[in-house]
């Protein structure tokens, strides 16, 4: 399964991850670079560290995981 990780800078200049499954394909550079803007405009989480102060990256992760016959 396919995820789109958000990664963002808080107060205390930790980053912290948001992730959303199953991303619409192809991802959309600049919906996702809005939708990071609009999620800190709107100060829309807190963390531990504080509020989310900056836009440090977002990729898109697939784990396959294959079971072993033993």
């Amino acid at each position: 399964m396919k995820k789109l990780e958000l990664k963002f800078e808080n107060e205390d200049g930790k980053v912290v991850t948001y992730t959303l499954d199953n991303p619409i394909e192809p991802v959309d550079p600049t919906a996702v670079d809005a939708a990071m803007d609009e999620i800190l405009s709107q100060n829309a989480f807190t963390t531990s560290g504080g509020n989310l102060v900056a836009k440090k990256s977002a990729r898109v992760v697939e784990r396959i995981v294959e079971d072993i016959e033993i």
